[in-house]
């Protein structure tokens, strides 16, 4: 039997979860795991193109059908990954100073399960690209399919360097405490309120930082037990709330989290500080929840479920939007078969179900196939890195995986693949972790 067999990848993750120790907080995996889901699918329901006299295009769901714009609450969970980010960077950046690890060494561990699944993404794109190409596909579409299919990858960009400064936010923490959270907040308020004040859009990106810092500090808070229970998480939530819908009601913010086109701007590129307000209120209304979460989580079956799709956790994220890309392309080949329904439609809702469990089923064969990755085979000895070389390689991966996410990998000229970004992409991976392995560790029965 193989190890992507259905049986074997389940008594597997059966196995691993029955070694779970009793100190891990089950509900940090959990966040994670749903988290994932709702991004994947909330991808496949509001970013599928549809056909529109005659040629593809992207038909934005939240412009056609506006009250879906409130979904998008629940929908946006970025802020719920950096929370659990910076609870896990907690953990580990303590455990590594327990055990004396260096700078570079923590992040290049830290790195290793994200670098290895994100170069297989970037390896397929480049030589997907340049293939298509030499064959005479048209650099706009090849552009458009490529952002389109990189956009998780964003995430990444901001994430990387939020982890690589994570000991000296760590740091700042245990100085000031959750005064450390108020003082990232208070200047991503401030960004936002120059910005618009005296029109100065492109001040609005130090927000990446700032609002992200501050949700990633929050993380530490709950860690650290000073957001346990509801006494302490409920009032963090209505308080969030309270000043969402201030900013909205009042301030001019839009409803939707994610971008729309029409809005004046978007809450989420950049990040606004209705963004951070909405991480406020999931933060507390998830950690209000956590006492019974964390006891229905010792049951074998939903941490099982959980422990499953946390092991395959990145390759579900980095490669859902390519295979719609090529469903879609696909798709096309056929006369565009199933996107001739366009949101408002009356059969509009079953056809998108029906994309859905598509766009699932094939994704499940990309996690059979491309997941193992996630865990690369072990090596012996452990390269020391100089904290520079891990500074600049977080750098330099952090712009490539950014200019890819935005202008996406394909070029004008004859060959056809944007070197100005993917070569920062690559060279960084290598120099925060100059071990990567792309070869799959095997599972032992």
């Amino acid at each position: 039997m193989t190890d992507t067999a259905p049986s074997n990848i389940w008594s597997t993750a059966r196995a691993l979860a029955a070694k779970t120790p009793p100190s891990r907080n089950r509900y940090v995996d959990f966040l994670r795991a749903v988290s994932i889901c709702a991004v994947v699918f909330g991808h496949w329901l509001v970013s599928m193109p549809g056909i529109v006299d005659g040629s593809l295009r992207n038909v934005e769901v939240m412009v056609v059908m506006p009250w879906t714009q409130w979904l998008s609450w629940a929908m946006q969970v970025m802020p719920v990954f950096f929370v659990v980010g910076g609870y896990s960077n907690s953990v580990s950046w303590l455990s590594a100073q327990r055990k004396g690890l260096v700078y570079g060494d923590w992040v290049a561990r830290r790195m290793q399960r994200l670098v290895g699944p994100l170069l297989l993404l970037l390896i397929f794109w480049i030589l997907f690209t340049v293939t298509m190409r030499q064959l005479g596909v048209d650099h706009e579409q090849m552009r458009a399919a490529s952002i389109t299919a990189l956009i998780p990858i964003w995430f990444l960009a901001v994430y990387i360097l939020v982890t690589a400064l994570t000991p000296l936010t760590h740091r700042f923490y245990r100085s000031i405490g959750a005064a450390s959270f108020g003082v990232f907040a208070l200047a991503a308020a401030l960004v936002d309120f120059i910005a618009y004040s005296f029109e100065m859009p492109a001040l609005r990106w130090a927000n990446y930082a700032f609002v992200w810092l501050a949700v990633h500090q929050l993380g530490y808070l709950w860690q650290d037990g000073k957001l346990a229970g509801p006494r302490q998480a409920l009032p963090l939530a209505l308080g969030g709330l309270g000043l969402l819908i201030v900013l909205i009601a009042f301030m001019s913010y839009p409803v939707a989290m994610i971008s729309v086109p029409g809005e004046a701007f978007s809450n989420s590129r950049p990040p606004t500080l209705a963004l951070l307000t909405l991480g406020i209120f999931q933060t507390g209304l998830l950690l209000a929840l956590e006492a019974p979460a964390r006891r229905w989580l010792q049951r074998a079956v939903p941490w099982t479920l959980t422990v499953l799709v946390n092991s395959r956790i990145m390759t579900m994220y980095l490669w859902h939007l390519t295979v719609m890309v090529l469903l879609l392309a696909l798709a096309m080949q056929f006369g565009g078969i199933g996107l001739h329904t366009l949101p408002g439609s009356s059969d509009w809702w079953p056809v998108r179900l029906l994309w859905l469990g598509i766009l699932f089923s094939v994704l499940l064969v990309f996690i059979a196939l491309l997941g193992r990755f996630e865990h690369p085979a072990k090596r012996q000895a452990v390269t020391r890195l100089p904290a520079w070389r891990v500074v600049i390689g977080a750098i330099s991966l952090s712009r490539g995986l950014a200019l890819l996410a935005t202008g996406g990998t394909s070029a004008h000229d004859s060959f056809g693949l944007r070197l100005v970004a993917v070569l920062p992409a690559l060279i960084g991976a290598f120099l925060v972790m100059p071990g990567v392995s792309l070869k799959p560790r095997r599972n032992r029965e």
